[in-house]
């Protein structure tokens, strides 16, 4: 392959270039433009071509047009007098009937530097400006930044800016954030664009058609705006109101962070329960995105508990009394006040927000959490009939036992924003992918760990005694000496855990079919036809092997099963659909005489079955 300084290359591209036969064939013609791009963006002299390029432009090829733009625009500096006649072809297609010509014509011009050439795209800028293609206005804007610093220090063009102004209105997004980008570089010199009361109101209502860059943007700007009034403060903030649950709200909530904090201070004095609610909630989301009015925020939280009622309020208040109860004074008390009326609160949130809250302030200061944390648990393990508060209440309670070292690293890892749910907006997964992980904590560790961490996992089994160990710096047991005999973690239930990757053979599986008798058979009713494929995948996900299967269509239809079981049990199923009957006849055996795995394997065969096929209920 030729590279720099052959001159053979060039009289090649350039017979090429001027060969009617390639030019009569519009790909073998692009493709030799795309050659001499190649070649030029290799470091090869390609201006020899100039000439021929510029011709090639004459095409409705928009791919081509955009190879020739490119071309043009590299060449044209270094060769002034054959600029002109490139100028002339870009100029001839910014009037041309499609906007995307006339966009990319404009946008070239725009990018050619040399001199002289702000007085050729003056005009074809001011009537991309006006032009009704959207695509073509954004361009003509951002080309109005570059014909300006082309100008260098000369004046600024006052009708251009109020031009400008004006596009602020247009009804393309886009084109709204080009014209704050080029008036913001064209008044460079004054300050930057004015932002003032009728632009920035405007400016708020279009944020619901900005992309999060544009609301960025935006906001950048919306920053240099004063409120005149409270009133006007509060217009504005409703208008902010939808975006402060957006997925990237922290610049919209530090635009007006100190004020807003002044406000719902001043609004706490009214000591009405909703309103107090409300600003609780706000300065929740306050502090989560915008960590500097954390101080200010604490100091005005002392007293709100006596006003809110609201369960909403209260998980409010009490998140910010165990994340931040280390500036507050009261928040060991708050939090007794909570767990001493615990067993009157009727919204489990709460109470799972007041166990989350309480340990974490225990972290911080254990010798004013420990007794009333103790009492906590001990309420919701032994007492409370919520088995999501119990379930929160036993994972603290054992995780405590692994010692303040774990407990610290579970609780303060990175925080998550509290107003969003750990699962929203979690894009779809094929079942197959998710179903093993099921009911086990790798969403938390992550599938290596969570293996590591389960290989290690022994038989033996801690007692529930709280031990008085070193790990817990404090005066005392966390739980009460008369309560502690009476806190007993539940029995292991014994479940059925399936062997994942479980193989037998054909000839193994017969063998061993033979030589058991059925220990279960159930009938179904069924309909419809049954899908192998789909079956199958199901029945992998639970660690089910299949042996044999019908192909579908099959009469009878039949399924050869097997599975595994962590004590080395092992279980065999056929499946049987006999084409006048629609039933489905599962029958099963089993190597040892446990009724109780029998069982556990049987529900989780009708699972399956029922899930994927047509069962009648």
């Amino acid at each position: 392959m030729p590279y720099l300084g052959s001159e053979d290359v060039v009289k090649e591209l350039k017979k090429a270039l001027c060969n009617p036969h390639i030019q009569a064939d519009r790909l073998r013609y692009r493709n030799v433009i795309q050659r001499v791009i190649r070649h030029m963006t290799q470091g090869v002299d390609m201006s020899g071509v100039f000439m021929e390029m510029v011709k090639a432009s004459a095409t409705v090829d928009i791919v081509q047009k955009k190879m020739v733009y490119l071309y043009m625009c590299t060449y044209a500096p270094l060769k002034p007098d054959l600029a002109l006649l490139a100028i002339n072809t870009l100029c001839k297609d910014c009037s041309d009937p499609n906007p995307m010509v006339r966009g990319l014509a404009l946008r070239s011009m725009c990018s050619l530097r040399m001199p002289g050439v702000q007085e050729y795209i003056q005009q074809p800028i001011l009537n991309g400006l006006r032009d009704k293609a959207s695509y073509v206005r954004r361009v003509a804007i951002l080309g109005c930044a570059k014909m300006h610093n082309l100008h260098g220090d000369s004046e600024v063009d006052g009708a251009l800016v109020n031009e400008l102004y004006s596009l602020l209105r247009d009804q393309d997004p886009i084109v709204v954030v080009n014209c704050l980008r080029s008036l913001e570089e064209i008044l460079k010199q004054e300050g930057g664009v004015v932002i003032n009361k009728p632009i920035a109101h405007h400016l708020l209502n279009r944020m619901s058609k900005l992309d999060q860059w544009g609301q960025a943007e935006v906001l950048n700007f919306l920053l240099r705006y004063q409120p005149r009034s409270e009133e006007e403060l509060f217009d504005i903030l409703n208008l902010l109101d939808s975006f402060l649950k957006s997925s990237s709200p922290g610049g919209i909530a530090r635009t007006y962070t100190d004020q807003c904090v002044q406000i719902l201070t001043e609004l706490l004095g009214l000591r009405q329960e909703h309103i107090t609610t409300v600003v609780v909630q706000t300065f929740r989301d306050l502090v989560w995105l915008c960590p500097q009015c954390t101080e200010a925020v604490c100091q005005a939280l002392p007293g709100c508990e006596e006003n809110i009622q609201d369960s909403e309020g209260k998980q409010a208040l009490i998140w910010l009394l165990g994340v931040h109860g280390e500036k507050i004074p009261n928040a060991p008390y708050v939090l007794e006040d909570f767990v001493e009326n615990v067993k009157s609160e009727t919204f489990p949130a709460v109470k799972m927000e007041l166990l989350t809250s309480l340990l974490r302030l225990f972290l911080s200061r254990p010798a004013e959490c420990q007794d009333t944390l103790g009492r906590l648990l001990y309420y919701c393990i032994e007492e409370e009939k919520d088995m999501a508060v119990r379930d929160r209440g036993l994972f603290y309670y054992r995780l405590l036992l692994a010692g303040i070292d774990e407990v610290k690293r579970i609780l303060c890892s990175p925080k998550s924003d509290p107003s969003l749910g750990l699962l929203e907006d979690q894009a779809e997964r094929p079942v197959n992918s998710w179903a093993l992980d099921f009911n086990t904590l790798v969403p938390v560790y992550g599938k290596a760990r969570w293996a590591t961490i389960s290989k290690c996992q022994g038989a033996e089994r801690r007692g529930p005694e709280l031990r008085n160990t070193a790990s817990f710096a404090a005066s005392g047991p966390l739980i009460p000496e008369e309560n502690k005999e009476r806190v007993q973690e539940p029995p292991d239930s014994g479940a059925l855990m399936l062997v994942p990757n479980h193989q037998l053979t054909a000839e193994h599986f017969e063998k061993t079919w033979l030589s058991l008798k059925v220990a279960h058979q159930q009938v179904f009713p069924w309909q419809g036809a049954v899908h192998p494929d789909t079956l199958q995948m199901a029945l992998q996900v639970v660690n089910i092997q299949t042996i044999a299967m019908s192909r579908a269509g099959a009469q009878p239809w039949k399924a050869y099963l097997s599975a595994q079981d962590d004590t080395g049990c092992l279980f065999l199923t056929e499946l049987l659909l006999e084409p006048e009957n629609s039933e489905m006849q599962i029958s099963v055996k089993h190597s040892e005489a446990s009724t109780d795995t029998l069982s556990s394997f049987i529900s989780v065969l009708e699972t399956v079955i029922g899930t994927i096929g047509d069962i009648k209920p």
